[in-house]
């Protein structure tokens, strides 16, 4: 009875070896492309996210936006709670502006061109600002060199906003 029960754990502890490497094999083949510094992804579900506010860019970028946020960012924008809480993520979707066939006013979005993304964790981005940065094109990360310019430019001009340009559109 004793051989018995010790092969019976000898095998579930092979299973659960087998197990564990299938799990990791897994995942690599299913990781995310992460920005690099930060090591930032697209967060899941990103596109079914709450609007914070829209945005228009001039020349030379000439582009339409939107900043969206999870739960965690929208409920400190509507409490205006600064700092931005510890797991708050922003995404701003980009599309280069097109004229309206049907209105010539107007302008509607073209082709994407960017995804970029802020993640707030106050020990892993201690050093800026508690916010990491990622920055994508067709859902690959952009070079090394783009993402060097993401917190100087946010600490340049909105230090007082928690690094943060978006305010809330109510």
């Amino acid at each position: 009875m004793k051989s018995l029960l010790a092969l019976s754990s000898v095998g579930v502890v092979l299973l659960a070896g087998l197990f564990a490497v299938a799990c990791h094999a897994a995942s690599e083949h299913t990781s995310k492309p992460a920005s690099p510094i930060y090591g930032v992804t697209l967060p899941d579900g990103y596109r079914q996210w709450e609007l914070i506010a829209p945005s228009l860019e001039g020349e030379p970028l000439n582009e339409l936006r939107a900043v969206v946020g999870n739960p965690t960012a929208i409920q400190a924008y509507r409490t205006n709670t600064l700092p931005f809480p510890d797991g708050s993520i922003l995404v701003k979707l980009a599309w280069k502006r097109t004229p309206s066939t049907e209105f010539e006013a107007a302008t509607v979005p073209g082709a994407a061109t960017t995804v970029q993304v802020m993640v707030k964790d106050a020990k892993k981005y201690a050093t800026t600002g508690g916010w990491g940065f990622g920055r994508f094109v067709d859902g690959q990360p952009v070079d090394e060199a783009q993402h060097r310019t993401c917190f100087a430019c946010h600490q340049a001009r909105v230090k007082n906003h928690d690094y943060v340009f978006t305010r809330y559109a109510r």
